[in-house]
């Protein structure tokens, strides 16, 4: 069973290729540092924790909540032809899911974005404020999400 979040750390790959968007209840919500793809990463804080199994139900159940809000702003922030959902740990042991925005007309499509190009972000604090405005907890409550 995973440890509580006391002891979590983000993995340092992603911390090295991310840019911290916030906190949600269960994730961290993290954008990836390719302006060619509109990519979100949500690590759930639960130190351990390396397949959506190692959560118990509850939190399964609010990573799923957290999944399905973060799908919502992107599919009415950006767009896409297809959102793309995954949690791989190829790389990257640590539990953590990505989400996609896939456009036809996109230097992958419609091969995978790994290998499709990388280019940073000059800046990506406007991005990250939008998204943030639309996922801080309250968000949709308040009337603003997305």
């Amino acid at each position: 069973m995973p440890e509580s979040d006391a002891k979590f750390a983000l993995h340092p790959q992603l911390e090295k290729d991310t840019f911290a968007i916030g906190d949600l209840p269960l994730c961290r919500a993290l954008l990836m540092n390719n302006a060619l793809f509109p990519w979100l990463i949500l690590v759930p804080r639960v130190s351990e924790a390396r397949e959506i199994l190692d959560l118990e139900a509850p939190r399964r159940h609010q990573l799923m909540d957290e999944i399905a809000q973060t799908s919502e702003v992107m599919q009415k922030l950006f767009r896409p032809d297809k959102l793309n959902v995954a949690a791989l740990g190829n790389q990257v042991p640590q539990l953590h899911v990505h989400l996609i925005a896939r456009f036809t007309a996109d230097t992958a499509w419609p091969a995978p974005v790994w290998g499709g190009g990388h280019a940073p972000y000059p800046d990506p604090q406007p991005l990250i404020g939008q998204l943030w405005q639309r996922l801080r907890p309250g968000a949709q409550a308040s009337g603003r999400a997305v």
